[in-house]
């Protein structure tokens, strides 16, 4: 997750797109966050800054050691930040402990994305948000074709990332009802740049 949006994910953006155009999609979904947040997949903390009122308290969740200690160094909007050692598929909480979850580009690397989600729809309190910014499975066929052929030898260069994932459809086999969700390609090659960006609320 870490590894894949702070190191692998930025340098494929210099070749595929333009980071700038990733800014935009950070600060709508993080200003949504609010009350006690968890971020799935913090890496070294690009998202912290970017956290505002009425988000009281990040729950930072990776499973990197090196990345914890990266993300415990960096610039931060002055929130309190907990860091946790852990991977999405255990995250360690109580059941509807958190009130938003936040998570960036990540759900194309997770190992076992469905059972994630699971988790995450576990630890969110009724009434409570998952806003994400992803990208994965675009709507073209012909994109699609080149999406599935290159995910296995772009999954063993890219951290583990997925080209491929149906990023809408695995939120709501969860368990989650979409309140929200934008689509579309930005400026680069199409079959890395289809982008969902949304919220979502358990069903």
């Amino acid at each position: 997750m870490g590894f894949y949006n702070d190191f692998v994910l930025p340098r494929l953006l210099d070749l595929a797109m333009s980071n700038k155009q990733l800014l935009p999609f950070r600060e709508r979904v993080i200003s949504a966050a609010e009350g006690r947040v968890l971020e799935i997949g913090v890496g070294s903390g690009r998202n912290l800054p970017f956290y505002r009122s009425p988000a009281k308290e990040i729950l930072a969740l990776e499973p990197s050691p090196k990345l914890v200690a990266m993300a415990r160094g960096a610039v931060h909007a002055g929130l309190p930040v907990q860091f946790l050692e852990a991977s999405a598929e255990a995250i360690p909480l109580d059941d509807g402990t958190v009130d938003s979850i936040v998570t960036t580009w990540t759900l194309c690397s997770v190992p076992q994305a469905v059972v994630a989600l699971a988790e995450m729809r576990r630890v969110l309190r009724p009434g409570g948000k998952l806003l994400f910014a992803e990208h994965g499975l675009a709507p073209s066929a012909s994109v699609r074709w080149w999406q599935d052929r290159l995910t296995p030898p772009w999954r063993r260069i890219s951290g583990g990332c997925h080209l491929n994932r149906p990023i809408g459809s695995l939120i709501e086999d969860a368990g989650f009802r979409i309140d929200r969700i934008e689509t579309g390609y930005i400026a680069g090659p199409k079959p890395m740049t289809f982008m969902y960006e949304g919220s979502a609320r358990p069903g």
